[in-house]
């Protein structure tokens, strides 16, 4: 098994490196041999190569950095994402998939435009806070923390319904991107050490692309404890 950390270093911030190295201590738990990847700007990676691709969140700066580079994989990446292939983008990272972002002083930069969906930054003011979001693939709810300064606009798919907390735009009851396979969110924590729920969930989709390896879960029990904890608690504050 292949996985590939794009972008490692510079968008990778609230220590998101944390999803892959969850993913790879449940591989090794599993028993399953694998290798990652960790490119950056100016590499080039063969896309069809990798089992799973991860993409962390970045300041808007690098953001727009990385957007120039990241045009190279359009084809590839909507010819990884339309075979079924798990992706994962968190944060700002897959704002880059949309038509435009336009920045906090109207600059207007053009996404990759594999979707119809536009970005807009709001006057450098940061939006942020915990949350408490559902969805119809899992059968519990996801906790975790957003920060941002944009809204975001024209998302069909939605990834996550809000049940507590921010969601794409003010008063958005709903959150995030899903296409088959790639799974989008603005949701740190990092969201796969905060939902070992969510971690399992990925290693299955991996699992029924690769050789069909049964995920390892019996290690969880102090994850999923701090899950239980952060939820409950998060549940009784919202709800006070």
């Amino acid at each position: 098994m292949k996985i590939l950390h794009l972008y490692h270093d510079i968008m990778n911030l609230y220590g998101e490196y944390a999803n892959v190295s969850a993913l790879e201590r449940m591989l090794e738990k599993s028993g399953v041999k694998f290798t990652t990847d960790r490119l950056t700007l100016f590499d080039n990676a063969d896309l069809g190569d990798y089992d799973f691709i991860y993409i962390g969140s970045g300041t808007e700066k690098n953001q727009k950095l990385v957007l120039q580079d990241f045009k190279k994989y359009k084809d590839f990446l909507v010819e990884y994402i339309n075979s079924g292939k798990v992706i994962l983008m968190t944060g700002n990272s897959f704002e880059m998939l949309g038509k435009t972002i336009t920045d906090s002083d109207g600059k207007v930069y053009n996404g990759l435009g594999i979707y119809d969906f536009t970005v807009t930054e709001q006057n450098k003011r940061r939006i942020t806070g915990d949350i408490v979001y559902t969805s119809d693939i899992l059968t519990k709810p996801i906790v975790g923390f957003v920060n941002k300064c944009s809204e975001i606009k024209g998302i069909k798919n939605h990834l996550f319904s809000v049940k507590h907390g921010l969601g794409d735009y003010e008063n958005a009851k709903t959150e995030g991107l899903k296409d088959k396979n790639l799974f989008a969110t603005h949701v740190t924590g990092p969201i796969m050490i905060k939902n070992p729920h969510f971690l399992e969930y990925i290693a299955l989709q991996i699992s029924k692309n690769t050789d069909g390896f049964k995920p390892c879960t019996d290690y969880l029990d102090y994850e999923r404890a701090g899950y239980e904890i952060t939820l409950g608690e998060l549940t009784k504050r919202f709800e006070e």
